[in-house]
């Protein structure tokens, strides 16, 4: 899965085109980033971009931002509403998708050592990445502003954790760090501004004050009256949308609005929300009403609806969703083709694709006929009995099925490091020694596929024991030619281990692996001649 951290750089200029965009372009320019919002504002004299891509890209991007920053923009002329302390103020990392807290702190730190030995300014940490409570959050670290910072920096206490520790005028510091992901989220209700702010109060961590304290933690907001859509809102800042989810929010905002006899007419997201977010709202929906929801766009939709998303402006899952915004296209040339094309491309005159890809295939056709099966009995009167159990079955089956697709193509790529490998110098004993180093490590890249194929192959066995034991009947054949699929896929992606692994030297690796390999073939057969024993039973 694609890893993907966001980052947000605040920079103290939001008046001069020219250099907002030179900034903007930095970013678009470094491979690997995508650009999503630029945001200036004139009387803040600040413009907030908005980028993401991967951990290594996003530190170039930010560098690279800050070196057209350092050229553009004059700290000692600087003035503006919003408080700040440098050029480039804070520049936060934020994990989206596939990414820890912790890859993005240590993608911070990363920064702040480029930023401090590249352009010779001064960094701090802030947020997860600082472990001094006394100069943790942006308020502590920007005290005094860039005004004070001359007489700060030079002091023991505030030395910066990265760059020179002295007052550069026309830069000043930046702050760093990784920090959750923050959504802001508005619930729209038919009321008095009074109203939304009394609700906001009892929701916001902060509540009405330290001996009042709000209902949910992470929580920052406010009530107040919206004239161009003649509604009121509770406004509100997820600082960690894990700890409260939009979800929650909305369901304590509608609970609240409740007792004083308030409606609420359903909410908006500002800005952009990751997917997890979403599909987080969707499963507690379905859970809370048990519904029957597999694909991700239906979970979407579900969370879109009963969030009320749409009740101001339409809600653009392609234009909303950060994972949406930036992906590409699979690259799934075999997995895309009609099955005729697919067939021709095995049969043509070249190695790919080849065993492995075709196990791939039918192992994910095994997989895919278990579903049916299960999703055939789901719903109909006659097999009501057992309606709860196919729901359960449903799911494991259609997601392996879909996993093994994506494998078809993965296998046909394994060789490329191999092949890459062969094509090292070889002229000395040290070019040698690593030529073989790579040729192992790709022929291993070319062993861990296949074994990834038996591994996700196995997991549809319980799974399509329940459908042989409770599915309809009607369809025992596509049960039976199902199991059959899954068992032939997992021994042709055992064949393909064993034949990769001829060449490998490392022997601890060879055993285990091979170890793990024979295992799950066994195992195929003997949960195949299960299914089958149990499907002959039912007779």
């Amino acid at each position: 899965m694609e890893k993907i951290v966001e980052c947000v750089p605040n920079f103290s200029e939001g008046r001069n085109k020219e250099t907002i965009e030179a900034i903007a372009e930095a970013i678009r320019q470094t491979p690997g980033c995508d650009l999503l919002d630029v945001d200036p504002g004139e009387s803040t004299n600040r413009t907030v971009y908005t980028f993401v891509g991967s951990p290594d890209a996003v530190v170039d991007g930010a560098v690279n931002a800050a070196r057209v920053a350092k050229e553009k923009i004059n700290m000692a002329e600087h003035k503006g509403e919003h408080h700040r302390m440098g050029a480039m103020d804070v520049c936060p990392f934020i994990p989206v998708a596939n990414v820890t807290m912790d890859e993005c702190v240590a993608v911070s730190k990363r920064f702040g050592e480029r930023a401090g030995r590249e352009l010779g300014v001064p960094v701090y940490l802030y947020e997860n990445s600082q472990d001094r409570e006394y100069r943790k959050t942006l308020p502590q670290i920007r005290d005094g502003e860039y005004e004070g910072l001359g007489e700060r920096i030079i002091t023991p206490e505030w030395k910066p954790d990265f760059g020179p520790a002295e007052f550069i005028a026309a830069w000043g510091a930046t702050v760093t760090g990784a920090r959750s992901f923050l959504i802001a989220y508005n619930v729209n209700l038919l009321s008095t501004p009074n109203q939304a702010h009394r609700i906001a109060l009892n929701l916001r961590e902060a509540g009405r004050g330290p001996e009042d304290p709000g209902k949910h933690p992470e929580v920052k907001g406010m009530g107040w009256y919206v004239d161009e859509h003649n509604l009121a809102q509770v406004t509100v800042n997820l600082t960690d949308f894990k700890t409260t989810p939009i979800h929650l929010l909305f369901e304590s905002v509608k609970e609240e609005a409740k007792k004083l006899k308030v409606a609420v007419i359903g909410s908006e997201i500002v800005g952009l929300v990751p997917l997890e977010s979403m599909l987080m709202a969707a499963e507690y929906y379905i859970e809370k009403e048990s519904l029957f929801v597999l694909e991700e766009d239906q979970k979407i939709r579900l969370a879109v609806e009963r969030l009320g998303l749409n009740s101001i402006s339409r809600f653009d899952p392609d234009q909303k969703i950060i994972e949406y915004i930036v992906a590409k296209p699979k690259d799934e040339p075999l997995a895309s083709m009609s099955v005729r094309n697919f067939i021709e491309e095995v049969a043509a005159r070249s190695s790919a694709p080849g065993g492995g890809a075709t196990s791939a295939a039918i192992a994910a056709m095994g997989a895919g006929l278990g579903a049916m099966v299960a999703k055939l009995t789901l719903g109909v009167r006659k097999f009501e009995a057992v309606d709860e159990k196919m729901r359960q079955l449903v799911p494991p089956l259609h997601h392996t099925a879909h996993e093994l697709i994506s494998m078809i193509d993965a296998d046909t790529d394994a060789f490329k490091d191999y092949v890459k490998a062969l094509g090292l110098p070889r002229t000395t004993e040290g070019e040698k020694r690593f030529r073989a180093e790579k040729m192992e490590d790709g022929l291993k890249t070319a062993i861990d596929i296949p074994l990834s194929v038996m591994t996700r192959a196995d997991s549809a066995w319980e799974a399509f024991k329940g459908v042989a034991q409770y599915g309809n009947m009607a369809s025992k054949s596509d049960v039976e030619v199902g199991v059959k699929a899954l068992e032939t896929g997992i021994w042709g992606a055992y064949k393909n281990v064993c034949i990769n692994m001829a060449d490998i030297t490392d022997q601890a690796y060879k055993e285990t692996t091979m170890a793990k390999a024979r295992a799950l073939v066994e195992r195929a057969e003997n949960q195949c001649r299960i299914i089958l024993d149990i499907l002959d039973n039912r007779d």
